[in-house]
């Protein structure tokens, strides 16, 4: 982690405090706050109430932690007002004397701390100063060296402990690989085993979103299943042709998942917490503590194992069945086959464990939705995305083969030479966003608008066919005879220019070694030159 990383961590962390604490009020109070109620979180957040009312009101705004972030005034960001050896100092007692199993309160250790400074002829710190090194340390070695096990067990999250009285309030994601071959949608060529990623709801039981691409799984493929969870169903479901009700919609409280890279990554926790949602990681060395998303993923491929080109479950079941020679289904048609299963069959279904269909019991919990959406999707959409970086020349920005542009960037063109962070969707390469010098992201389009839109996998899937089609257009014994035409050229060519130089000078050109291969036609060796020794001895 970098120095300016590890500066900004407790920054957020005290943002993500505010974002919870105010989210919470707002629930309670929908229509109008208190003073009482305002005052009371300006008191928990160690807040003026006058700092508090401008923190509730812009968050309102924009609903994102990014908002509540503290402002530095007057001191560059980064840099330490301590001096190296009051800080040492800081640090050696925090760690000596404050992180131990008897616990002993932060004001005793300030106190220590301020007697030594003095000591050694230095301005004492102020208990601020010493809290702000404390939250430099990570919350779970504080924890853990002062026999918090309380604040220990609150990190580790148990089977079976979730207590959920809401829907979305958690929300489980995960990944797995489709038991089924697909094929190429143009080709009709076997194209490989798609990963989907599902998210349930933990209460209800109902699905809220899914995504499926034969990319393996990724910061990416969770974004993309947030997307489709977060946000109403009905024009993409009708885009695919299906009529079964699917109302899930909103973003989740929290997220549980499991310790992948994916879920771990920086970009990914932020993206999450800067629209409120919490991650709630599963314990190491543990992968079936998630049991509602793992029977949600053996229920799905069991109904999977019907389709043409599945796989089964393991190389016993599947005997001498050729999955790959008897795949029909493309990923387009298997993705609306899984959504009409979901909508259309798992929801109505009766629920073992709830024993009833899971969409009954959203609609009887409906109202208890704390309905949140994004305030900017055009936000929310780009933070998920993939990423990239691009520079932007006179005709745009260059990625994946096609130019892409927008007005907006005109003014940016030769402005910086510096590279522009791009973001964008592997399911639709029509437009991408790009994020200008000024920190705004504006849409870029194709150059050319009539153009149709494309996925990623389907311009990799043209390259590799246009560069398999050169390989196979290629003459080698061309490539070949060309090589050594071109070596003979450059040959003879230093030969000539050597000729004419010796020329120049006087004395007849010397012929080159017989082991060079170099023939001797065109030079006259019947008269010797002066100083040279003819065959046979005589001068």
């Amino acid at each position: 982690m970098s120095d300016d990383v590890a500066e900004d961590e407790p920054v957020w962390k005290e943002a993500c405090r505010r974002e919870e604490a105010i989210r919470e009020l707002l629930w309670r109070y929908p229509e109008r706050l208190t003073v009482a109620a305002v005052e009371g979180v300006a008191w928990e957040l160690g807040l003026s109430r006058a700092t508090a009312y401008r923190l509730i009101e812009r968050y309102r705004g924009a609903r994102t932690v990014e908002v509540l972030r503290e402002r530095q005034r007057g001191w560059p960001k980064g840099k330490l007002r301590d001096q190296p050896i009051r800080d040492g100092l800081i640090q050696q007692f925090l760690a000596q004397e404050y992180l131990r199993p008897t616990r002993p309160p932060l004001r005793r250790v300030v106190a220590h701390i301020a007697a030594a400074c003095r000591q050694q002829g230095l301005p004492a710190p102020t208990w601020r100063t010493v809290k702000a090194r404390l939250l430099r340390i990570d919350e779970r070695i504080r924890a853990t060296r002062r026999g918090e096990t309380g604040l220990v067990r609150a990190r580790i999250a148990t089977p079976g402990t979730y207590e959920v009285s809401r829907p979305l309030q958690v929300v489980q994601v995960d990944h797995t690989q489709v038991d089924i071959m697909v094929v190429d949608q143009a080709t009709r060529e076997t194209a490989g085993r798609p990963w989907i990623t599902l998210a349930i709801d933990v209460m209800t039981r109902m699905v809220t979103g899914f995504h499926l691409a034969l990319e393996s799984p990724s910061r990416t493929s969770v974004g993309l299943c947030l997307l489709n969870a977060v946000y109403d169903k009905t024009a993409w479901m009708a885009e695919r042709g299906i009529d079964a009700p699917w109302p899930t919609a909103g973003l989740p409280e929290a997220l549980h998942v499991d310790n992948g890279a994916d879920f771990r990554s920086r970009a990914f926790e932020r993206a999450c917490r800067n629209h409120g949602i919490q991650i709630r990681w599963r314990p190491v060395g543990e992968p079936h503590f998630g049991g509602h998303i793992e029977r949600l993923i053996g229920t799905t491929m069991g109904a999977v194992h019907m389709l043409p080109g599945s796989t089964f479950s393991n190389p016993s079941d599947r005997g001498d069945y050729q999955s790959a020679s008897v795949a029909r289904m493309t990923l387009r048609e298997l993705e609306k086959w899984i959504a009409w299963e979901i909508a259309g069959n798992y929801h109505q279904r009766v629920h073992s464990a709830l024993n009833r269909p899971p969409i009954a019991v959203w609609r009887e919990h409906e109202d208890k939705v704390n309905l949140r959406l994004p305030v900017d999707r055009l936000q929310f959409w780009v933070s998920f995305l993939p990423e990239d970086e691009r520079n932007l020349r006179r005709d745009g920005i260059h990625f994946c083969n096609i130019r892409y542009w927008s007005d907006a960037l005109a003014a940016d063109v030769g402005q910086s030479g510096e590279k522009l962070l791009i973001k964008y969707d592997p399911r639709d390469l029509s437009r991408i966003f790009v994020r200008r010098p000024s920190g705004s992201f504006v849409e870029a389009r194709y150059r050319d608008l009539g153009w149709p839109a494309i996925t990623l996998a389907e311009q990799r899937a043209v390259m590799r066919l246009l560069r398999a089609q050169g390989r196979r257009e290629v003459d080698e014994a061309l490539l070949f005879k060309t090589a050594l035409r071109q070596r003979e050229i450059v040959d003879s060519a230093r030969r000539q220019t050597v000729a004419t130089s010796r020329s120049r000078e006087g004395r007849p050109p010397q012929a080159a070694p017989e082991s060079q291969g170099v023939s001797l036609k065109g030079i006259d060796s019947r008269t010797p030159s002066k100083g040279e020794v003819t065959i046979g001895g005589k001068a």
